[in-house]
C-alpha cells in the first residue's frame, strides 16, 4: 500500500482508537425522554411544528425553518410531546428543545417509505429527499447537505470528496461504519454524485484503518468513477481544505468555499444517511457515537437515537470507570467539556470522551517564541500573534492576521510548551468578530 498523501503543518497526536475500533456496532435501546434541540445544523434555527401534549410518531417532523440554509428535525421516537423549553445545547448555551416522553410502540410515521431506486430519481428529487430527511454533515461542521447539493450556476463542480479520515484522537464511528456498512457509503455516494450531475468521487481514508480501506475498495468493484485513496496518518487531515489539498494538490482560496474550486465534500457518514433515506424513507434521527477514554467501563461505538442524553448513553456503555475529571462531546483537539451530563446527543455528537485525569492541568507561560505553533498550524497563520492580538481586544489586527481563516483544530494549543490558549482565544476572538458583524447588519 503506498505511503499516503497528505497536506503541509499539522500534528501526530497518539490516537488511543485501540480502545473502540475493533467493537462492531452495537444498537443502544432508546431512552424513556428525548430532547431535541431545535438547532443542530449551520443556519437558521427551526420552529416546533407540534405543540405540548401532541402525539407523534417515530420519524415524523417535528420543527423546520422557511430558510433555505437550515434543516428540518424529526421525532426519533413515538411519544408524546411533554414541553418545548429551553436546554443545555452540547456547543454551548441554550436553545429551544422539543422533549418527547418514548411510548415504546415505535410507530412509524406514514411518511416513512421508500423514495424509489436510485436510477428512477432525477437530481431534483435527490435534493427534496436530502433536506427534507434533515441530512446535514456527519463530520462535526453540521452544514446542510442540500446545500451543498445546489451551488450556484457559475460554480461548475467537477470532484465530489468524501470524508473517511476520522483524525482525531478516540474517534471510531466512522471506521466502523466503514469496515460493517462500506455498501451503504458507496450507494451515498452514488446518489450525492447523481445529485451534483457529475461522475467523479474520491474516498479518502486514513492509513491507520486498513480494514476500511479494504472494505470500501471492495464495495466501489464496478463503480466507474469512484475511488478510494489512502491518505497519512495526520491531524487535521480529514478538515475540509486540508483533505481537499491532501487529495487534489488545490488549494481552497482564503474566504472562500472548495466549490469555488470545482469540489465539494461530504462525510461517510452523511452519505450513508442518504441511502437511508432513499431506501427507507427514514430521515436522520440516529448515529454512530463513539463512547471511549479511560473513564468509560465499555468503550464502544453505538447507535444513538438523537435526543438521548449524554447520561443515557454513558450508562449504556457501562457508565464510569473511576471518579471522572472531564466529559467531552466530540473529539479531545475540537470537542466541548460538558458541565452537564443531561445534554442531549444531536446531529453533530461523533463522540463522547471520559477522562479521569484533565487534559489541561496546568497554567499557561509566557510565549517563549519558538514558532511550533506556526510550523504546525495546517491553515498557514501564526496563531500566537492572532491569540495577542485577541486578548489584548485588538480585533481588527486580529481579522487583518487572518483571525477567521482559523479552521479550529487545536494544533497550535497541542504542540505549545508554554501550555497557551491559543485555538481558545481565536475562538473567542471569532465569536467577537461574528457579533460585531451581525449588530451592523441587524
Amino acid at each position: 500500500m503506498s505511503k499516503g498523501r497528505t497536506f503541509r503543518g499539522g500534528i501526530h497526536p497518539i490516537g488511543h482508537k485501540e480502545l473502540s475500533a475493533t467493537k462492531a456496532i452495537k444498537v443502544m435501546t432508546p431512552p424513556a425522554e428525548v430532547i431535541i434541540p431545535l438547532k443542530q445544523h449551520v443556519g437558521a434555527c427551526c420552529k416546533p411544528l407540534v405543540k405540548k401534549g401532541d402525539i407523534v410518531n417515530k420519524g415524523q417532523k417535528i420543527g423546520d425553518a422557511d430558510a433555505f440554509v437550515s434543516a428540518p428535525i424529526h421525532a426519533p421516537v413515538s411519544g408524546v410531546v411533554k414541553a418545548i423549553e429551553s436546554c443545555w445545547h452540547p456547543a454551548g448555551g441554550k436553545v429551544q428543545a422539543i422533549v418527547i416522553e418514548n411510548d415504546n410502540e415505535e410507530r412509524l410515521d406514514p411518511s416513512i417509505t421508500p423514495k424509489g431506486e436510485l436510477d428512477q430519481l432525477d437530481a431534483d428529487a435527490i435534493k427534496t429527499i436530502v433536506r427534507e430527511a434533515g441530512i446535514v454533515g456527519l463530520g462535526g461542521a453540521t452544514f446542510p447537505t442540500h446545500v451543498k447539493l445546489a451551488p450556484p450556476p457559475d460554480k461548475r463542480i467537477q470532484t465530489l470528496i468524501i470524508n473517511g479520515c476520522e483524525c482525531e484522537p478516540y474517534l471510531t464511528c466512522d471506521h466502523r461504519l466503514m469496515v460493517e456498512h462500506p455498501d451503504r457509503i458507496i450507494d451515498g455516494t452514488r446518489a450525492l454524485l447523481k445529485a451534483l450531475g457529475i461522475s467523479k468521487a474520491i474516498i479518502g481514508i486514513e492509513l491507520n484503518k486498513p480494514d476500511a480501506i479494504e472494505a470500501m475498495q471492495r464495495a466501489a468493484v464496478g463503480h466507474a468513477g469512484i475511488e478510494i485513496v489512502p491518505l497519512k496518518l495526520k491531524y487535521p487531515q480529514g478538515a475540509e481544505r486540508q483533505l481537499i489539498t491532501a487529495i487534489t494538490g488545490k488549494e481552497v482560496p482564503a474566504g472562500g468555499l472548495p466549490m469555488d474550486i470545482g469540489i465539494v465534500v461530504n462525510n461517510v457518514g452523511t452519505a450513508a444517511a442518504i441511502q437511508t433515506a432513499i431506501q427507507t424513507g427514514m430521515p436522520l434521527i440516529e448515529r454512530i457515537v463513539t463512547v471511549s477514554g479511560e473513564g468509560v467501563k465499555e468503550p464502544q461505538n453505538l447507535l444513538v437515537r438523537v435526543g438521548s442524553r449524554c447520561s443515557d448513553v454513558l450508562e449504556a456503555a457501562g457508565g464510569f470507570t473511576g471518579t471522572p475529571k472531564q466529559v467531552i462531546i466530540g473529539g479531545p483537539l475540537t470537542g466541548t467539556t460538558q458541565f452537564d451530563l443531561s445534554v442531549p446527543v444531536t446531529k453533530c455528537t461523533s463522540g463522547i470522551l471520559v477522562f479521569n485525569q484533565l487534559k489541561t492541568a496546568r497554567e499557561p507561560d509566557p510565549c517563549i517564541r519558538c514558532g511550533r505553533c506556526v510550523d504546525v498550524c495546517p491553515a498557514f497563520l501564526v496563531p500566537t500573534t492572532i491569540a495577542r492580538y485577541v486578548d489584548g481586544g485588538k480585533l481588527n489586527e486580529a481579522v487583518r492576521w487572518g483571525l477567521l481563516n482559523c479552521i479550529e483544530c487545536g494544533s497550535c494549543s497541542y504542540v505549545c510548551p508554554a501550555n497557551r490558549f491559543l485555538v481558545q482565544s481565536i475562538k473567542l476572538g471569532k465569536q467577537e468578530v461574528q457579533a460585531e458583524r451581525h449588530k451592523k447588519t441587524s
